[in-house]
């Protein structure tokens, strides 16, 4: 079995908003599972996403999940998510990403040739995204 590296995401309530708006950023297949679906009884988890994965064409995988109560989300400032390639594509994942989130460092070229930039998500995540040039 080939073992893999990928994001887990932890939100505060809002996993299901955020793995649909990552799903209209990449595509791809998304799949949730509730605590409900697994048969929690607790009607404060009965919704909350236990479990959530999306796997995109461009071979990227993201999951996330609701954290449970008494636990509180990891800050976007102790991690990014990094988007590299020489793939064009990667300036619309920045525009789409950066909608209703804060850019901190606009995508430009940067002096090593290649554009990069940083923004921070409407959902608290940090992403840099590096476009290199071929």
């Amino acid at each position: 079995m080939t073992s893999r590296l990928n994001p887990y995401l932890g939100f505060d309530g809002n996993a299901r908003e955020a793995m649909e708006f990552y799903k209209s950023v990449f595509g791809g297949e998304l799949t949730m599972n509730t605590h409900g679906d697994f048969g929690n009884p607790d009607p404060s988890l009965k919704d909350k996403i236990m479990h959530a994965q999306l796997e995109t064409e461009q071979g990227y995988t993201l999951m996330g999940a609701d954290m449970m109560p008494g636990t509180t989300a990891p800050s976007g400032d102790s991690f990014s998510v990094s988007l590299s390639g020489d793939d064009t594509v990667l300036r619309e994942f920045f525009a789409k990403l950066s909608e209703g989130g804060e850019v901190t460092m606009p995508l430009e070229k940067q002096m090593w040739g290649d554009e990069f930039g940083q923004l921070v998500d409407r959902f608290g995540v940090a992403w840099m995204v590096n476009v290199g040039q071929s």
